[in-house]
Order: structure tokens, then sequence, then C-alpha cells
């Protein structure tokens, strides 16, 4: 059996080739970085050790310099969009804080519609009072609502360390959270607590967001957003407690 001869094209016919290519489409060797890199890269050896490129040193800055702002333009990206999706999630949450026609409603409301609305695992309205929680008045307002003696709001935002009060508060658990979700400690890693201020002559309350995952609330995020949040919550609290 006759074995087929493999044919190469000589480089000065690839040359030509390629030459007719890039005379033709010269923007197909401009948009791609690689090769341009190649080509410089290619264009620096020939000139030999000696010689310095300005332009080329130059030109490396200048790609470093697009990179670094290409990062930081997704980066502003990313965190608008995140934003625009957090204030509207709040926004929502706002809605269904202002739907209830009766308290009763309103503690079912945060039971159920508001973690799903938040994508929280647990949520607590913590109220303060000088009455017993097993009194049978409070008895059949759900696991939603705590009640706790005076000073435990304080005491719980300020945390082990006895740090300062701020109206949003967003950490990791810590021990004390036993006395706020129950059963669901186990499994709670992370919380936000907002502050309620019930107004003149009431004691203070506070809003209690759990989440499993340990890095949905972090000291380092923003709160304007759960801070409005707070506020609209403590204006409808008012009016139930009035």
């Amino acid at each position: 059996m006759a074995e087929t001869a493999q044919t190469t094209e000589p480089p000065e016919t690839v040359a030509a080739r390629l030459r007719a290519l890039v005379l033709a489409q010269p923007e197909v060797v401009l948009e791609d970085r690689d090769l341009m890199a190649a080509l410089v890269s290619a264009n620096e050896r020939a000139m030999g050790a000696n010689i310095v490129d300005l332009r080329g040193i130059a030109m490396a800055r200048l790609e470093q310099r697009l990179d670094r702002l290409e990062d930081t333009h997704r980066s502003v990206i990313a965190a608008a969009y995140e934003n625009l999706a957090g204030t509207t999630q709040i926004h929502r949450a706002v809605l269904r804080v202002l739907e209830p026609a009766n308290f009763e409603e309103f503690l079912a409301v945060l039971e159920d519609g508001l973690p799903e609305v938040l994508r929280l695992d647990a949520l607590r309205l913590v109220l303060e009072s000088r009455q017993s929680a097993d009194e049978p008045a409070l008895a059949h307002l759900g696991e939603v609502l705590c009640i706790a003696e005076p000073g435990f709001a304080t005491a719980y935002m300020r945390g082990p360390r006895n740090g300062a009060v701020r109206e949003v508060v967003l950490r990791q658990t810590t021990p004390t959270a036993d006395g706020v979700y129950g059963a669901k400690a186990e499994w709670i890693r992370s919380e936000a607590v907002l502050k309620l201020d019930l107004g003149p002559g009431r004691l203070p309350g506070m809003l209690v967001m759990g989440s499993e995952d340990p890095h949905h609330f972090k000291p380092s995020q923003g709160t304007d957003l759960l801070a409005f949040f707070a506020g609209c919550f403590e204006r409808a609290m008012r009016r139930w407690l009035a």
C-alpha cells in the first residue's frame, strides 16, 4: 500500500497568507489582547536587552491600570445591584407590616410573612414588660413575641463585651441568644438586632432577625436600610400599643 505523503506549506506561503489576512482585517489583531501582547514581546526581544522600550513599559502600566479599573467597575456594579435588591426587599417588608387590620394579624405577619420576604430563618419581637411572660393575656400571642424583664433589650444589644448600644447591631449570635430564639437558637448563627423606641412612657423593645448562615449578617455591612425598616416598624408598633 502506498503511503500518503503529508504536504506542509512552506513558511513563506504561511507568512504571505497571514499577512494578507491581517491587512484585510487588522481589527482582528487589535482586539485580541493576547495576540497584541505576543507581538509587543516579540518586538522587545528583537530590540535586544540593551534597549529600554519606554513605550512598552508605559503600555504595560496602562494595561495594569485598566485591569484595576475594570475590577473596580465590576465591584461597583455588583454593589449597586445588591443595594437595589436590598432596597426592594425592605420596601416589600414595610408594606407587609402596614397591611394587618389587628394585632393578632400583625403577629402572624411577623411569624410567616416577614421571614419569607427578608429571607430569615427566625424573627422575634422582644418587648420588655413588668408582667410575667406566663400571664394568660400574653400566652396566646405565639412564639414570635418574647416578653422580657426591663433592661433585657439593652443588655442583649450590648452583648458579652458590654459594647455601645447602637440602633442596629449586626453580628454572629451570642450565648444569650437562647433567651430569644428558644429551640431555634441551636442553629441560628448570625443576627441583626434592631432597637425599637415604642414612645414616651413605654419600655423599649427590639426586633431580632436570625439566619442559619454565619455570614448573612456581619458588622461590616451597611445598616441604613435596616435602620429605616426599624423606624417604620416601631411606628406601626406604637399604633397597636396605643
